[in-house]
């Protein structure tokens, strides 16, 4: 492929040139497959484009064009014209990538939530695949599976585990005995009746927002559930005290209801 004028050529450029290169079997996986399957992806600087080629093709990574050889080359799905990985394969192929967990954390709790991508098939799209690199995925996964929908809600599990508690329900919704809505904490301690929601700054900005949470408090407080509210910049700033103030409100919880 030939650019006919100066100046760098555009992503869609770039992805067609990978294509060309890669062979007519080639697709594209990794953030690119993301981001043109709706996802915003965790911020990076790799501007290579991924593709999967065929575990006999002899074509080799160049420049901005990152190949991977596969025994297992999905059934593409096709977007704009660019034929690609479904979005199970291009998250996973992408999070094999990073040395870290955040990154990760972020593309999979993504992929679930804005993706709509079933944790279990994850795991099994992960399990069908080499352990190269999966050991950071399956960590997340697993408390993906618990019920986390975000990264601060992965870094409220972490903060639960520094506390010794009993695990809590994640993400469930409450009602009443009547089956009217009270609300649905990050974490719920059922033993002790104490709701944890993990609330920005963010979500107060607005009045609606704000009116908002004194109705949901509001509704914990009648039915008898106490409530803490930490801000998620908390859960990495201050895990360890944190922890300790999530002890300390569920040992409250409970000696309210020993004493009622």
């Amino acid at each position: 492929m030939i650019l006919l004028r100066s100046g760098a050529p555009t992503r869609g450029q770039a992805v067609e040139g990978a294509l060309l290169y890669g062979g007519s079997e080639a697709i594209v996986t990794g953030i690119e497959a993301c981001r043109r399957q709706g996802l915003r992806g965790p911020k990076t600087t790799a501007d290579r484009i991924h593709l999967l080629v065929p575990a006999g093709c002899q074509v080799s990574s160049v420049g901005y064009v990152l190949v991977e050889r596969t025994t297992r080359m999905p059934r593409p799905v096709t977007v704009d014209g660019v034929a690609m990985a479904p979005l199970v394969r291009a998250a996973l192929d992408e999070c094999r990538r990073f040395t870290t967990l955040d990154p990760i954390r972020a593309l999979l709790t993504e992929a679930v939530q804005r993706g709509g991508l079933n944790p279990e098939d994850l795991i099994q799209e992960l399990e069908a695949g080499s352990d190269r690199g999966s050991a950071l995925s399956r960590e997340v996964l697993g408390d993906v599976l618990r019920g986390a929908r975000s990264v601060a809600e992965i870094d409220a599990m972490n903060v639960w585990r520094l506390s010794g508690l009993p695990e809590p329900s994640w993400n469930r919704p409450l009602r009443t005995e009547n089956g009217e809505y009270i609300g649905t904490p990050d974490g719920y301690f059922r033993k002790v009746l104490l709701a944890w929601e993990i609330d920005s700054y963010d979500f107060h900005f607005g009045k609606q927002q704000y009116a908002a949470t004194l109705a949901r408090n509001g509704r914990y407080t009648a039915a008898g559930i106490a409530v803490l509210q930490t801000l998620p910049s908390r859960l990495r700033t201050e895990p360890k005290r944190v922890a300790a103030e999530l002890v300390a409100a569920y040992n409250a919880a409970g000696a309210r209801l020993d004493a009622g």
